[in-house]
């Protein structure tokens, strides 16, 4: 409980470091170093891509989560050319946008997938730079992954960095996860906590705007809980 203790201590929450779009994101950790000790440590430090290496062609939250996760794109107009980050095969969309590509380790679940026009297969916690030129999406999404970057902040700078002027990048979760492999500050969190680190994420990245925080499922729900945090990239 050390470390969701520290979340609550004000030198967690101060000012976040402005970064740039251009930077080379491996010198650029500072706003990870900022959170707790341990934060980011896994009960399996293990290679991500061994993990994954086995395609799981199952759906990690339920109908009624799922389609939370596709209304909220629409509510957002998530429409235009998107990248989906550590992607499977499926992305939740309702209707495809107009040009998707998909991010993630392992290469038969990305081939799956039917919206996909682009598959990258790419470790994010060994390499956070993502593999694309500068401002060449509309939008990005994350979708019950963001509890496994070991990277975050630096992650979060890179996505602002591929993104259009004004793009969003919208992060969805949910209760359930791969517990050997989310990192150890998530793990010990509750709820609504999670929402608060991942809108701490945004604000430490120094490159996107207020972060927007919604449960998407009632409070009396009983199957999976969705919540979405979400915000702007800010002008250069």
């Amino acid at each position: 409980m050390v470390l969701v203790a520290a979340l609550n201590q004000s030198r967690w929450t101060v000012g976040a470091p402005r970064g740039r779009y251009g930077a080379r994101v491996q010198s650029n950790d500072e706003g990870d170093a900022a959170f707790p000790a341990g934060f980011f440590t896994r009960v399996d430090e293990g290679v991500d891509t061994v993990f994954y290496a086995s395609p799981r062609i199952v759906t990690h939250i339920d109908v009624d989560a799922i389609r939370a996760v596709g209304d909220l794109y629409e509510e957002l107009r998530v429409d235009g050319d998107v990248l989906d980050l550590m992607s499977s095969w499926v992305s939740h969309f309702h209707t495809p946008p107009r040009h998707l590509r998909v991010l993630g380790l392992n290469e038969h679940e990305l081939r799956s997938n039917p919206a996909a026009s682009e598959r990258i297969v790419h470790d994010l916690n060994t390499e956070p730079r993502i593999p694309l030129p500068a401002e060449c999406v509309d939008d990005a999404v994350c979708c019950v992954s963001i509890d496994y970057l070991t990277r975050p902040v630096v992650v979060f700078r890179d996505v602002a960095r591929v993104l259009r002027p004004g793009g969003r990048l919208v992060c969805t979760f949910s209760n359930r996860l791969f517990p050997t492999k989310a990192v150890r500050g998530w793990l010990y969190a509750t709820e609504d906590e999670r929402c608060r680190i991942v809108a701490e994420y945004f604000r430490r990245s120094g490159v996107f705007g207020p972060p927007i925080t919604s449960r998407r499922t009632p409070l009396d729900h009983r199957g999976d809980p969705l919540y979405a945090v979400w915000a702007s990239r800010e002008p250069c």
